[in-house]
């Protein structure tokens, strides 16, 4: 994919697929800004991308990076969920909260979708945890069309449910 600018404010922002050795720093980084993720969980964000440049496409992650600048200010990661046809797994997306409410989420969503349908994809997965905190990020899916087709109790821990949402990708006449 080439870069794409788009203005957002007085900065465009730049799309770009192909990750580079920073990026998994950078994603670190992100994913803390939000204030949302354990250590862990941030950890964990930026081993996808060393994954990838690691084993290439093998690896079976996929991604879009949004750059304001030298500053990545958003990340989706995604993939094809193994011993499936056409399902898919939305892995993470992250929107830098100077970023979050413009509507750059909602595009990195459509971009993931979209991508996902061009490789034959028919439905796309996320996870996420019941927790307080995640209560936007649930939302943030719900109003992008996803369903909630699973919640498995005290799966992360007791009292932090998994919970499972779903779309089906409808390809465009």
């Amino acid at each position: 994919m080439s870069a794409v600018l788009r203005r957002r404010g007085p900065v465009a922002l730049r799309f770009r697929r192909k990750p580079k050795p920073a990026d998994a720093d950078a994603v670190r980084a992100l994913a803390r800004r939000t204030g949302v993720f354990t250590a862990e969980e941030c950890a964990v964000a930026g081993e996808l991308v060393y994954a990838r440049l690691e084993l290439g496409g093998r690896s079976g992650y996929h991604f879009v990076f949004v750059d304001r600048a030298d500053d990545l200010v958003g990340y989706v990661a995604w993939g094809p969920i193994p011993m499936t046809r056409a399902s898919y797994d939305l892995y993470w997306i992250i929107v830098d909260p100077t970023c979050q409410g413009t509507g750059l989420g909602r595009d990195l969503m459509r971009r993931t979708e979209e991508a996902v349908l061009a490789r034959g994809g028919g439905a796309v997965y996320i996870e996420t945890s019941s927790v307080d905190r995640y209560a936007r990020t649930r939302r943030f899916y719900r109003r992008a069309g996803y369903r909630q087709v699973a919640r498995l109790s005290d799966f992360y821990a007791p009292g932090d449910h998994k919970i499972v949402f779903c779309k089906t990708l409808i390809r465009n006449a």
